[in-house]
């Protein structure tokens, strides 16, 4: 319990005190004494609890605890546990006493008026609101950690609004409420001390534009909910009502934790003397919460749903790939979400448009889409389409420099929970697609960057994709979900695995057999043409090298042993300075579970299969996943695109708790 304050007592006329529940008060019993007492006795009423604090070593205990020396450091603690039926019906008295002891010299007495107040929220993270009595300043991580979490009300429950509610100060639906962390203000305490006491309730400056409070006041209205705090208002004397001890509140926060932010906010109530000026509070009582974060959601986890715009171009529609798609999404029991043109106005790239995730408290979750500043056709997408009851919306703008190729959100990926020389990353890690350390080459956005460091549970990584043309991650990486002990694998494109392979099919007499093989558009390169082509090979070989940088670097960075990793064969080709793919992307995949919608590659066709389908197909089929290679070469990968540029996906979020985990 924290020491409240301290009150003054006299023989001379009895004193007056306010005592707040569980919150000791020390008693001031040296200042003023009869004179020649020696010793002092204590008592008081049932309902009144005295600790008297003393060092062993300096001070023996009385035989009858009723004679303390005055002369000795002996100090009166007092608290009380319930709150007061009526004013000052309590009562500590103070005996004073000569040497030797006889009668009482004279005596001390203390009323006192006991008052439960106390600000609670779920503390306990259970998902409800119970009385704590532990430290409520303070939040903390992990398994045995504590502390209230709020979430950013970032979604639009109202179908009348066209905002998300975080911007309006009136409660525009009731089910808004369960998106709020309740919060309880006990005020117990007789009414008659309310004609000199006043409860405000308090925000500090700087977190009164990160969350807002409403106050529940009368039935069950959308009126009944006022907003008190937040935005422009740091504090409100509540109106309580005569016999209210209990009032009920709502806490929504208004933003997510940022570069400025660290996702730390509090609330206080405090019990002010209105009879002093200026007023003194004389009791207060804090919360502290976190806002919670955004959580990116990796290939492992299970689909829910499979995001895929209707296009049309110079070489018709992308109705062949739809209906691909919808097969896919079909076995893979997710729900197949087509964005038709007047909504993406034939920007196909949605992947590069937004990235699901989710926010999570213990009381409830909803997904919440990251709309990437890159607004082309799909900007309104996210914000028009998606963003709606229990579905929120997060973006960041860039304000001063141009937006660049790399702050798509293609060029975002996350890792699987991994675990690195000890330290547990249970909700794995953000990769973020970058140049090299100290160049000057092309950056995710640093508002971007920031904004997932701040969240604190999947600590990114750079990674090297400025060598490459579109420059993003998912052009030479992937994860995906295994049934084994490790239960993933990353895939990294392999230039050296394909020429590797096409040597082995020109020894085996298979050199005039042709990639392309199959497509009306693309001239056919024969394997021992490939192998030839000095310009190819010198194109490969610094591919190749830029893939070693970064599987160094995700090797370290998340923990892998390189039976983690599976070389899937590609070329790449130099289109200046910088690489594209020279044939169907296959690491540019769609992940549903174990099912896997992998580009076409047009290899070389060898006794009716394609080898480089087969080499896919040994490689991961006895992990448990099933290929299915699906044509996207004139829609998809002529624009410098494969399918999970074309594709989104929405999935599960994990079962393990954010806050379990320590940063």
């Amino acid at each position: 319990m924290a020491l409240q304050r301290a009150v003054r007592l006299s023989p001379k006329k009895p004193s007056y005190a306010l005592c707040a529940v569980g919150v000791e008060t020390y008693l001031d019993v040296h200042s003023d004494v009869p004179k020649g007492a020696e010793n002092f006795g204590v008592s008081g009423s049932s309902g009144v609890k005295i600790f008297m604090a003393y060092d062993p070593a300096q001070v023996t205990e009385p035989m009858d605890r009723a004679h303390w020396p005055l002369d000795a450091s002996v100090d009166v603690v007092i608290s009380v546990d319930a709150a007061s039926k009526a004013l000052n019906d309590l009562k500590v008295k103070i005996s004073y006493f000569g040497q030797p002891a006889g009668g009482a010299l004279g005596h001390s007495v203390l009323y006192l008026t006991g008052a439960d107040i106390s600000l609670d929220a779920d503390t306990g993270r259970t998902g409800k609101v119970k009385r704590a009595h532990g430290d409520k300043k303070s939040w903390r991580w992990g398994p045995e950690g504590y502390g209230a979490i709020l979430m950013v009300n970032c979604d639009r429950d109202s179908l009348r609004s066209t905002e998300m509610d975080l911007t309006s100060t009136q409660l525009t639906s009731l089910d808004d409420l369960q998106d709020m962390s309740p919060v309880v203000l006990t005020c117990d305490a007789p009414d008659e001390l309310f004609d000199s006491y006043q409860l405000v309730l308090n925000v500090p400056l700087s977190d009164s534009k990160r969350m807002r409070v409403f106050c529940a006041r009368g039935g069950n209205s959308l009126l009944d909910y006022k907003q008190v705090l937040g935005p422009q208002h740091l504090s409100y004397k509540v109106a309580r009502q005569p016999g209210e001890r209990k009032i009920r509140l709502y806490v929504e926060g208004l933003s997510f934790p940022d570069a400025d932010f660290s996702g730390l906010v509090s609330l206080s109530v405090s019990l002010v003397d209105t009879k002093t000026l200026p007023e003194v509070p004389l009791f207060t009582d804090t919360v502290a919460f976190r806002v919670a974060p955004w959580i990116m959601t990796p290939n492992t986890q299970p689909p829910l749903e499979l995001y895929v715009c209707s296009v049309l171009d110079a070489h018709g529609s992308n109705e062949k790939f739809l209906n691909d798609m919808s097969d896919l999404a079909l076995r893979a029991s997710c729900t197949l979400m087509v964005c038709p043109r007047v909504e993406n106005r034939n920007d196909r790239w949605i992947q590069d448009e937004m990235e699901f995730g989710y926010t999570e408290a213990p009381h409830k979750a909803f997904p919440v889409v990251f709309d990437s500043p890159r607004n082309r056709g799909l900007k309104d997408f996210p914000y028009k389409r998606i963003l709606g009851p229990d579905f929120g919306y997060v973006t960041r703008e860039i304000q001063f420099t141009g937006v660049s190729g790399l702050d798509s959100f293609g060029n975002l990926d996350v890792s699987p929970p991994v675990t690195v020389e000890g330290k547990e990353y249970p909700l794995g890690r953000i990769l973020i697609g970058s140049c090299l350390p100290r160049s000057s080459g092309r950056r995710m956005a640093k508002a971007v960057r920031d904004f997932l460091g701040a969240q604190q549970v999947q600590a990114p990584v750079e990674v090297y994709s400025d060598w490459l043309s579109v420059g993003h991650v998912d052009e030479f990486l992937s994860f995906v979900p295994t049934s084994d002990q490790k239960g993933f694998r990353l895939l990294l494109a392999s230039p050296s695995a394909c020429l590797k392979l096409f040597q082995e099919k020109r020894d085996e007499g298979y050199g005039e057999a042709a990639q392309f093989d199959g497509l009306e558009h693309q001239v056919k390169r024969s394997i021992n043409e490939m192998l030839a082509d000095r310009h190819l090979r010198n194109d490969n070989l610094y591919a190749q090298s830029c893939i070693d940088w970064n599987r160094a670097v995700l090797k370290r960075e998340l923990g892998l042993a390189e039976r983690d990793i599976v070389d899937i064969p590609q070329l790449f080709s130099l289109r200046g300075a910088y690489a594209e793919a020279f044939f169907p992307d296959m690491v540019n995949m769609v992940v549903l579970g174990k099912h896997l919608g992998i580009p076409k590659p047009f290899g070389p066709v060898i006794n009716g299969r394609c080898c480089l389908e087969e080499k896919v197909r040994s490689l991961l089929e006895p992990l448990g996943l099933h290929c299915v290679f699906i044509d996207d070469y004139l829609s998809y990968h002529k624009l410098l695109g494969e399918i999970h540029c074309g594709t989104n996906v929405r999935r599960k979020p994990f079962p393990f708790k954010w806050w379990h985990m320590v940063p």
